[in-house]
């Protein structure tokens, strides 16, 4: 932390007038290219373009390399034929591999040597841009003085989206490694450090602050203020009240999850006072966006997919109404080189030799179209009416939109003949697509983020230049489950709810499974906390299904050394009967069984990454965590 600071210092505000310039070029800059601080910040035009350069500092995960890795719990395996990507490393345990130190091909957007704010997707890394951009809102915050010539609504805006983003750099790093020192001024170059690392709760009470003051000084929606008509239509990336609301309720439900709440205070369960914050804050939200004051909707199920990827000749920024924070996006193609590849089998129906995978276990949580879960996938279940001779019938929509299972026409147009037979996701024990090092390991294919087109024969792999898939990293589905999980944990009841808000936890769930056509909550888990909470877990693993989700929630809810929650499985089985090339939900199978493909070794160490040796060797109070 330290040495990355030590760097930064040496650089002028006025390096952030320019919203690609980085830190490195700034120091290779003309004398007549510097310009005062006073002049940096003297009104709303140049402190926000010193602002904006936070918003460069937001890492793209999705398509932060040729091929990308994001998500890191029980939900995806890798192809074995490459073992750079940190998610190889977590599953052996490894999980200092976070850090550009261990990763030699620089694949990973955690930690980067190449760090930088300009308009390369290649060069956005947390741990070095999010200290950095600590200290230039506190830079920023204590010059806020300056900006004389401004309305109050001018200066409310600069203040809140700097509020905003040094609590939201302040919690990802937390949820990571736990407490650590509330960086809330700036510090200066010759102070000797000896900032101590708070607990998670005291870190997240600050962070709440932040965040609570951005809320209550940043605007619905920027089209609707006088500074935002001057850039009006552009205005959906920056910092407002919903994204502010959104990531307080986070941080607060973060803070009282068993993990944060056991380092804090020892108790392994969740703090209620914390979560009833929690559902405040979402409440607040979740009626903005209902009254129609804010400009969010869940977006239809048939357009699904623009949450996460587009396909317009005209190029269209992924997320549509539902994405409430999305960092930038570096241009069309950015997805095409080896993203939207890594989900398809070579050599059959694509190149490359990283390929991300569903885990059976995982796709095992897509329950049924009538809202139950499938508890045994080789058992019949009257109840729920899942049968294992059928097991891609009746399934819960978000299922087939997500999943390519056996018997899925994946190319759509002409095939050489001697590869035909390929049309079809021969995805059966010993199927052409099943392939351990370049193919499917576990039966299934993730077609989440991709077009069902994309791939060599149909689209070149991608639809040229306008495929680009961006994930957001909060989307207002999100909120509602989140909402759910904190009104229930902090009112102790399925039925729970925050007094300002019309929903009870049940109702919210159900609100998401209305938007894809699912069953709602049945009330058999509607009876205690304890079986509601499993079936909001479901929910929530099914709905965030691959969005980068599940590690930490794994994490928080002390799940993550737990058995089934270590075990990465594949579906075995052989095709029986006639082949159905129309309908393949209706093909039946023999044999069907899950194995066990690897088994997770972790310890208690494992619930938080190992910060930098270099770091925690700067100064005694900043200590490693336990275990590393």
């Amino acid at each position: 932390m330290k040495s990355f600071i030590k760097v930064i210092l040496r650089c002028s505000v006025a390096l952030s007038l320019v919203l690609t310039t980085s830190c490195e070029d700034y120091l290779d800059a003309t004398d007549e290219s510097v310009i005062s601080p006073d002049e940096a910040f003297e009104n709303f035009t140049n402190f926000q373009g010193y602002t904006e350069e936070l918003y460069h500092c937001i890492p793209d995960f999705t398509n932060a390399y040729w091929t990308n890795s994001w998500n890191w719990g029980e939900d995806e395996i890798q192809s074995s034929a490459r073992d750079f990507h940190f998610g190889v490393k977590i599953d052996n345990g490894n999980f200092w591999g976070w850090q550009s130190e261990h990763d030699g091909w620089q694949a990973g957007w955690m930690d980067r040597n190449n760090t930088n704010t300009n308009d390369d997707r290649f060069t956005k890394s947390l741990w070095k841009l999010g200290w950095y951009g600590i200290r230039k809102a506190n830079m920023g915050l204590e010059n806020l003085d300056k900006m004389t010539g401004a309305t109050e609504e001018e200066r409310n805006l600069i203040k809140g989206q700097l509020l905003f983003f040094r609590g939201w750099f302040h919690f990802q790093f937390m949820q990571y490694f736990g407490g650590l020192p509330y960086i809330d001024y700036v510090l200066p170059s010759d102070e000797k450090l000896t900032l101590p690392r708070l607990s998670y709760q005291e870190c997240a009470e600050k962070a709440a602050q932040d965040f609570r003051e951005a809320a209550d000084l940043l605007p619905v929606n920027w089209d609707n203020t006088t500074v935002g008509r001057r850039t009006l239509g552009k205005n959906a990336l920056r910092i407002n009240k919903i994204m502010a609301l959104g990531y307080l309720g986070k941080n607060y439900l973060w803070a009282g999850s068993p993990l944060m709440n056991s380092e804090s205070t020892g108790s392994r369960s969740y703090n209620p006072e914390l979560c009833q914050k929690a559902a405040a804050a979402f409440a607040e939200l979740l009626n903005l966006c209902e009254s129609g004051e804010a400009p969010y909707r869940l977006l239809p199920f048939s357009e699904y997919s623009k949450n996460f990827y587009t396909t317009s000749q005209n190029w269209q920024m992924p997320g549509g109404t539902e994405a409430i924070f999305r960092g930038p996006y570096y241009g069309a193609n950015g997805s095409n080189w080896g993203t939207s590849k890594q989900y398809q089998p070579a050599p059959v129906i694509a190149d490359g030799d990283v390929k991300f995978l569903p885990t059976a276990n995982y796709v095992d949580y897509y329950g049924m179209a009538n809202g139950l879960p499938i508890k045994d996938i080789t058992q019949a279940d009257a109840e729920s009416g899942y049968d294992p001779a059928y097991p891609w019938r009746g399934r819960d929509p978000r299922f087939y939109n997500d999943i390519v299972f056996d018997g899925v026409k994946v190319v759509q147009g002409s095939m050489p003949d001697n590869v035909k037979d390929d049309r079809y996701a021969n995805l059966f024990t010993g199927g052409s697509y099943r392939n351990v090092s370049t193919g499917s390991r576990t039966g299934y294919l993730l077609y989440k983020f991709i077009p069902i087109t994309a791939n060599k024969y149909d689209n070149g792999y991608g639809y040229g230049n306008s495929l680009n898939i961006h994930i957001p990293w909060m989307r207002l589905a999100d909120i509602y489950i989140m909402y759910a999980e904190a009104a229930a944990q902090g009112y102790g009841a399925p039925n729970g709810k925050d007094p300002n808000y019309s929903k009870t936890a049940v109702e919210a769930i159900n609100v998401v499974r209305d938007r894809a056509g699912v069953g709602h909550v049945a009330d058999q888990f509607q009876g205690s906390l304890d079986a509601f909470t499993g079936e909001v877990r479901r929910e929530r693993a099914v709905e965030l299904a691959f969005e980068g989700h599940r590690f930490n929630d794994l994490r928080r809810w002390l799940l993550l050394t737990e058995s089934p929650y270590t075990l990465k499985k594949s579906v075995e089985f052989d095709r029986a009967g006639e082949f159905n090339t129309e309908d393949p939900r209706q093909n039946r199978v023999v044999n069907l069984r899950e194995e066990v493909i690897l088994e997770r070794k972790f310890s208690n160490k494992h619930y938080w990454l190992p910060l930098k040796n270099n770091d925690v060797n700067m100064y005694l109070e900043f200590a490693q965590n336990p275990g590393w």
